[in-house]
């Protein structure tokens, strides 16, 4: 007997209309057909052999075709005879040992980094969002370097008006002093100024966009991420929410900036305290899977959830929100992406 073994790595997520199938190896995902899901099914269980006879001349080309792709993709192998095909299965558990990973803060000046960096140490955050709404001079980008010098945090990454003074030279200086900081996103840029390249220590963007806050929550498949931490942590939880801790402008804790519930004001409380509020991780555990419409998408597991943006039509009998997410123009029954939408909601975010 002959047996086709899906290699571990390989995760193939069913959705209403077509299947993903995800190397976590490589970090890659691509669509195939329902039918497709069908025969990798019954590899699992059955010898080619034995699939073959429950098919006519023409079905078994189908396949032979469908085996062939699976090898020319190197999801897996052919083997020969009776022999043990239980591999170990891959793992998706996800384990965190940190209570905080992100921090995503809106600013209006640098001063409130002060009051969190404690709470930074405390909680061991991975990463630090900054959103400023104040251009940043070379001299402040600098600051936000020293504030952080031997801090926990691995990186910071900021996004800062454009202004005239952000040139070849302005970032020289910053690829010079900046250790801690790998992404740098300037917006409402009306011409890149020059082009970055590869040649700076962190990553730079220019967008002729006016970014605001608000625009965060797009579900876009350039956004997917085909990643193995990313993908189990989807699997168990909130894939935007979970372990982040999110401060709007005016100082208000909430799970993201953008939310309208608040669990505290930095300036009166800190944000472990804001962490004991039972309210606070309510949304982490909300996975995809859990959520109306993206529970039959092929994409919920490389995908990131928006809970301040939602269609708002559902609660489940925790009265948590489970609405699709406004932003997402996709539908998984059609299989079609949607360029715009008709919701004022949508129209005006």
């Amino acid at each position: 007997m002959t047996y086709f073994n899906l290699f571990s790595n390989i995760m193939v997520t069913k959705g209403a209309s077509r299947i993903l199938v995800s190397d976590l190896q490589r970090n890659i995902s691509e669509l195939y057909s329902l039918e497709f899901y069908e025969v990798i099914e019954e590899l699992r269980i059955k010898s080619i052999e034995n699939i073959l006879e429950n098919y006519d001349a023409e079905s078994r080309e189908f396949i032979y075709e469908y085996i062939e792709l699976l090898l020319e993709k190197e999801y897996g192998f052919v083997s020969e005879g009776d022999w043990d095909r239980n591999f170990p299965p891959i793992s998706y558990e996800y384990h965190e040992p940190n209570e905080i990973t992100n921090i995503f803060i809106e600013i209006n000046n640098l001063s409130v980094l002060d009051t969190i960096k404690q709470s930074v140490e405390h909680l061991g955050v991975k990463h630090l969002v900054i959103y400023s709404h104040k251009k940043l001079s070379l001299r402040e980008f600098q600051d936000i370097e020293l504030q952080f010098t031997g801090s926990v945090l691995n990186g910071i990454e900021i996004f800062s008006p454009y202004h005239d003074d952000v040139d070849e030279n302005f970032i020289n200086h910053l690829n010079q002093t900046l250790k801690r900081i790998y992404g740098l996103v300037f917006y409402g840029c009306a011409k890149t100024p020059f082009t970055s390249g590869d040649k700076f220590r962190f990553h730079v963007q220019f967008s002729s966009e006016d970014l605001k806050i608000s625009s965060c929550g797009k579900v876009n498949l350039k956004y997917f991420n085909t990643n193995s931490q990313k993908v189990s942590e989807a699997l168990h939880h909130n894939s935007c929410l979970h372990k982040k801790i999110g401060i709007d402008v005016n100082g208000n804790i909430k799970n993201c900036p953008l939310m309208v519930e608040n669990f505290g004001n930095i300036n009166n409380i800190s944000l472990e305290d804001a962490l004991t509020n039972p309210g606070f991780r309510k949304y982490w555990n909300l996975t995809k899977d859990k959520i109306e419409i993206c529970r039959d998408c092929e994409f919920r597991y490389i995908c990131t959830d928006c809970r301040a943006f939602t269609e708002n039509n559902h609660k489940n009998s925790e009265g948590l929100d489970i609405s699709k997410p406004l932003k997402c123009g996709y539908n998984p029954y059609t299989g079609k992406w949607k360029a715009g939408s008709k919701n004022p909601l949508q129209q005006k975010h």
